[in-house]
């Protein structure tokens, strides 16, 4: 199912033995397109620190009750390497976080999720073992923080056409499927979905994302209703308009939440 990451803000995380926090932020891999990490703000149990969770740790997600349940118990949370989520993460301290929690990492085969087709396939797979050496390779991790993403600019062949205002993401592969870009200073409060893979660049200094499209053709894409859900039907009307091939391969329906 695709959901809106700022309807997932604030949801709980709960582990085996009790609550760890609230979600306050997101870890997107720039690369790949898919949220690594949930940055969850603890409570006064953890000293109000921000810790990642992974969801390869997902043991079920109740949308009820708006709680994630993980497979990790309190103690391992509050144990796991301490990071500035306001920095950038880096890869070393990635490896840091899959040896605390042994799962494998997930840059090491060309998938999204490594070997695994979702993340919670890695957990049962179990950790991946340091380099022989000893020494992490320094790789760059790609990730940004959905905070940070939030109001980039997106620019058209001839101009600015909006700014980005949230992410639509599927709840089983934890993959960016579009980008909500926020247009209202020109068309009167319209959003349009843009699949993150459509951008020719991203000018991460700038805080821009370039489209090759112009405004007009932005501006009479599909319609999209903030809201309702999105489904299969629209999502095919939407990539034939653009000329883009489809990112899947079966006819399931598929909808989301409504976004925020």
């Amino acid at each position: 199912m695709l959901r809106s990451l700022k309807d997932l803000e604030r949801y709980t995380v709960a582990a085996t033995d009790g609550d760890v926090g609230a979600v306050v932020n997101f870890l997107i891999d720039d690369e790949r397109w898919a949220v690594r990490y949930l940055v969850a703000e603890t409570g006064s149990f953890f000293e109000n620190r921000r810790v990642l969770i992974s969801p390869i740790s997902f043991r079920q997600t109740d949308w009820a009750t708006r709680t994630f349940h993980v497979q990790l118990t309190v103690e391992a949370v509050k144990s796991s390497p301490g990071t500035d989520t306001d920095r950038t993460v880096s890869r070393q301290h990635e490896v840091a976080l899959a040896q605390h929690y042994r799962y494998p990492y997930y840059w090491e085969s060309p998938g999204v999720w490594g070997i695994g087709a979702y993340p919670g396939e890695l957990a049962n797979l179990g950790w991946s073992t340091p380099p022989v050496n000893g020494e992490t390779p320094i790789v760059e991790s790609h990730l940004r923080s959905v905070n940070e993403l939030r109001d980039y600019h997106v620019e058209g062949s001839d101009g600015e056409i909006g700014h980005v205002k949230d992410f639509i993401v599927d709840d089983r592969t934890w993959e960016v499927r579009y980008l909500v870009v926020q247009t209202s200073a020109w068309w009167l409060g319209k959003r349009v979905l843009i699949a993150p893979r459509w951008a020719t660049s991203i000018v991460w200094s700038e805080r821009k994302i370039h489209i090759r499209k112009n405004r007009e053709e932005i501006r009479s894409s599909p319609d999209w209703d903030p809201n309702a859900a999105i489904n299969r039907e629209y999502e095919l009307r939407l990539y034939d308009y653009y000329g883009r091939p489809v990112y899947w391969s079966d006819d399931r329906p598929v909808e989301a939440t409504v976004p925020r």
